[in-house]
């Protein structure tokens, strides 16, 4: 008797498959606190699943004031509430550090 055992996929810098899928799917929403606050919606380019919005997420989260996240990758829309409005240079940083590409705030 053999085993057989499957080839293993190693990344290469994309978190997700050539066909541009990955694990789990929707818009993914980070809620920090929930207070008055101002929403600013951005568009992102490269996000394609839900580990695309997660990674979007979690870095603008980061930044100072920011009160909730909302990135839908489909849409390539990433809404950002905040206590105050953000400087577009942190933002660019933050979704450059997670692999994306800000294109700007939409209209």
């Amino acid at each position: 008797m053999t085993a057989e055992t499957e080839p293993t996929t190693q990344s290469t810098g994309s978190c997700c498959s050539p066909s541009g899928s990955c694990h789990g799917g929707g818009a993914a929403d980070v809620q920090i606190d929930p207070t008055d606050s101002v929403t600013t919606v951005y568009e992102v380019k490269g996000m394609t699943c839900g580990h695309c919005e997660g990674a979007v997420s979690e870095e603008i989260s980061a930044l100072g004031g920011v009160t909730s996240v909302e990135a839908v990758a489909a849409t390539g829309r990433v809404t950002v509430s905040s206590k105050a409005p953000l400087a577009e240079d942190a933002v660019r940083a933050a979704v450059d550090e997670a692999g994306y590409e800000l294109v700007g705030r939409t209209a």
